[in-house]
């Protein structure tokens, strides 16, 4: 079974966060949400999310994908951890899966991870993408996927992005069940 970590941390754009946990579920993979700050998260529209795990405790732990959803100030916050930095730069070693919605995909450029690639994030965010990594080739395509990457523009693109996550863990087939089972 695939295994996703979630990371988050306050601010984080709850419909980005729910969609992607919610579908990656359904799928039956297994994810875990992991919290920088400790367990419980204030989103940007003051929901409270409760965490299965704070990030130092399951650094270690084998990954298939990491999803940085977005969010203010969740997504500068995920960008500037040291830890979140470690874990993506060693799934794309490791040729895993590495994606990103939002605001997000820019801690993407900010590692080196986007150069030449094909990358979106939320609009307002493109200059600092194209100033971070002036070789990126930037979209305004709901979700894009450049071989390792996938990266989304934001929350009403959840779903499809969503999706996306699990066409590329389980299949196409799986994807179009679920697009059929949630009415997409």
């Amino acid at each position: 079974m695939a295994r996703v970590l979630v990371p988050f941390a306050e601010g984080v754009e709850e419909i980005e966060f729910v969609a992607v946990v919610d579908i990656l579920r359904r799928a039956d993979i297994e994810v875990y949400t992991a919290s920088l700050e400790g367990r419980e998260v204030t989103g940007r529209s003051h929901i409270r999310i409760q965490a299965d795990a704070e990030l130092g405790s399951v650094m270690n732990q084998h990954w298939d994908m990491i999803v940085l959803p977005g969010g203010l100030p969740n997504a500068h916050l995920l960008r500037d951890d040291v830890r979140i930095k470690t874990l993506v730069q060693r799934l794309h070693e490791q040729d895993k899966t590495v994606a990103a919605i939002c605001a997000a995909p820019t801690a993407l450029a900010a590692y080196g991870l986007t150069t030449g690639r094909r990358v979106t994030s939320y609009p307002a965010c493109r200059p600092e993408m194209e100033e971070l990594q002036p070789s990126s080739v930037y979209s305004d395509d709901a979700v894009v996927e450049d071989g390792f990457l996938i990266t989304s523009r934001g929350p009403g693109t959840a779903v499809a992005f969503a999706l996306r996550l699990v066409a590329r863990l389980c299949g196409e087939d799986k994807a179009g069940e679920l697009r059929q089972a949630i009415v997409a």
